[in-house]
């Protein structure tokens, strides 16, 4: 089979993992056209395909890559934080490794999930591997940008803060909402068009312009009164508090009005 990304478009696409990643992507391809083999679990090998696409947890990639090695001309990872190099097993069996990883989250029991405009931050050992990520993140409608090995761990630390750090603060904020009465799924409800709006405010402006609130306006005598409330109600978030607001003065020092 000649090893060349334009064959993708008669050929199978392997997908390695039946986790969250690998079962949402696999749907997603599938939705584009792309003929798939599996998911199949670890330790498995899809085979006639041109490319396998592992969706492993990083610590297994490796042994993933060595399983599927001589199975297909490109093999690749859909970790953001893994170096191409976890991919060895399977170059040396002749493979051309290559990375492509949704900026998306994925849930399970989600259905086809809709990549359109989703980052995807891709690499290629070659020029053909690079052109196979770059080729499947277009099938799915996704933009692509490339990522070296040197710019992976803080490329994916910026996703982890915006993303899984995020719904961690939530849960911080649905805590200290229980002081004022409110439930879990009241305090979600009532805070989710303001974490929107809040989101998109930073996505338009920017976050020195999209900085509203207390700190912002210098009202120290509002954030003294909120943080004995979380004292009070929720004393072991006090210092993810108090980190929270000097890093959100450190924004109003660019001149954010209230």
């Amino acid at each position: 089979m000649p090893a060349h990304a334009n064959r993708l478009t008669v050929a199978r696409v392997g997908v390695v993992g039946r986790g969250r990643a690998g079962t949402a992507l696999a749907a997603a391809l599938e939705h584009a056209g792309i003929a798939v083999a599996g998911p199949v679990g670890r330790g498995e090998t899809p085979g006639g395909c041109l490319a396998i696409l592992l969706c492993v947890p990083d610590g297994e990639i490796e042994a993933a890559a060595a399983t599927v090695a001589g199975a297909a001309a490109f093999v690749g990872h859909s970790s953001g934080a893994t170096p191409l190099s976890a991919l060895a097993p399977a170059a040396r069996a002749g493979a051309q490794a290559f990375g492509l990883h949704p900026l998306q989250t994925f849930v399970g029991g989600a259905g086809v999930p809709d990549l359109s405009g989703v980052g995807a931050a891709v690499a290629g050992a070659t020029a053909d591997a690079l052109e196979v990520a770059e080729y499947l993140a277009g099938r799915l409608g996704m933009r692509s940008f490339v990522i070296s090995d040197d710019g992976r761990a803080a490329y994916h630390a910026a996703a982890s803060m915006a993303s899984n750090f995020l719904v961690t603060l939530e849960a911080a904020a649905e805590r200290v909402a229980g002081g004022a009465g409110l439930e879990p799924h009241q305090a979600r409800a009532l805070l989710l068009p303001l974490v929107r709006r809040s989101v998109e405010n930073w996505g338009a402006l920017g976050p020195e312009d999209a900085l509203t609130g207390p700190v912002a306006r210098g009202d120290e005598a509002t954030v003294e009164a909120q943080r004995a409330a979380v004292a009070d109600i929720a004393p072991e978030l006090l210092s993810l508090f108090d980190e929270l607001v000097g890093a959100t003065r450190a924004l109003t020092t660019s001149g954010v009005a209230a």
